[in-house]
């Protein structure tokens, strides 16, 4: 059996993210690949913790296909920012991500990527884990930051790989592309798995 997955030998896979983050993961992986995207109401129950709320999700987002790509792989994620108990998503306007970030400022937060696969009816549910160590920032750090990056797409309101993440990621536990928004060692295994 070839461990080794390429544009041959996987079935075409539809990533259902606008994420311009996990295609280039994904392009990265030597996976082929088409966008489809479809409209999700991202509500969740009340109670769960983040690692069940971002497969929660992510089956939700995989569920709106019903059905649409039996002999393709679906692949849908979903990347949460937690701290304390407080969910971080994406920030409404400037103001809240200021504020995201003054949050998570010289502290430690997790950052959880659920995902789903789904293929011939097979679901395979999985998510990972990241803690991401931040220094302490001063305020003009952050205010000049969301000026000038616009990180309204982003859960916790900051992009690992932008110049934030640069100068203040003192260290990370667990996978970095987890952090970007696809954990893609995981991934890879998954892959695997459900083709069998």
């Amino acid at each position: 059996m070839n461990h080794h997955l390429s544009t041959m030998n996987t079935p075409k896979i539809i990533l259902a993210s606008k994420s311009p983050r996990r295609q280039e993961l994904l392009r990265l992986m030597d996976l082929d690949f088409e966008i489809v995207l479809k409209e999700v109401d991202e509500s969740y129950p009340d109670g769960l913790t983040p690692e069940e709320i971002a497969v929660y999700i992510a089956e939700k987002k995989a569920l709106a296909f019903d059905g649409d790509a039996y002999n393709q792989i679906v692949l849908t994620a979903d990347t949460i920012v937690a701290i304390d108990n407080q969910i971080l998503g994406k920030p409404n306007d400037a103001a809240h991500a200021i504020e995201m970030l003054q949050t998570l400022s010289g502290r430690v937060h997790r950052v959880v990527t659920g995902v789903c696969l789904t293929y011939q009816g097979k679901v395979n549910k999985f998510y990972d884990v990241s803690e991401v160590f931040f220094r302490p920032f001063k305020d003009q750090e952050i205010i000049s930051y969301v000026e000038k990056y616009k990180p309204f797409d982003k859960a916790g309101s900051y992009g690992i790989q932008e110049w934030i993440g640069l100068v203040g990621i003192q260290r990370i536990n667990g996978s970095y592309t987890n952090v970007v928004g696809l954990p893609t060692e995981k991934l890879h295994q998954q892959l695997l798995a459900i083709q069998n």
